[in-house]
């Protein structure tokens, strides 16, 4: 069964995409939740019509992510927080943080577009952030965990 994507769908694919799925989980789930379309001849049209049209859009917002990745290329963070006499911290540093610590330096990114290659961070140092900005643009921006 071919659907059209109305939303990006982890392991399976991006926003207005065609992908073949079983027939159980687009009729059961994806197309039920409002996520996906049934990919019929007449539905591909308007969608491909509307790609089309979407085009234009879709290349300046992407252009205006590699601006903002070129800007964040050098950028270096540091996070302070409380910690024991050993170095480690109580709790962990996460997305949020590091969050709030890019809008402080003027870069406004959702938390659920920042992932930390490690699990959690729970000891002083320093750490690699990959942010992505679009589905085609993602910046690794460095950051300091230290003591309070």
């Amino acid at each position: 069964m071919d659907v059209i994507l109305k939303d990006d769908i982890a392991n399976l694919g991006h926003k207005n995409e065609v992908v073949k799925v079983k027939n159980g989980y687009g009729r059961n789930y994806l197309i039920p939740q409002g996520l996906a379309v049934l990919a019929t001849p007449s539905a591909i049209k308007v969608h491909e019509e509307n790609m089309r049209q979407r085009a234009h859009k879709e290349e300046k917002i992407k252009n205006d992510a590699l601006e903002v990745a070129k800007k964040m290329e050098g950028l270096s963070l540091t996070l302070g927080a409380k910690t024991s006499t050993t170095g480690k911290i109580f709790g962990s540093v996460n997305t949020i943080q590091i969050a709030e610590a890019l809008e402080k330096e003027g870069y406004t990114v959702e938390r659920k577009n920042i992932s930390i290659k490690e699990d959690q961070v729970k000891e002083i140092g320093k750490y690699v952030a990959t942010i992505k900005l679009h589905r085609e643009v993602k910046v690794e921006v460095n950051f300091d965990v230290v003591a309070e």
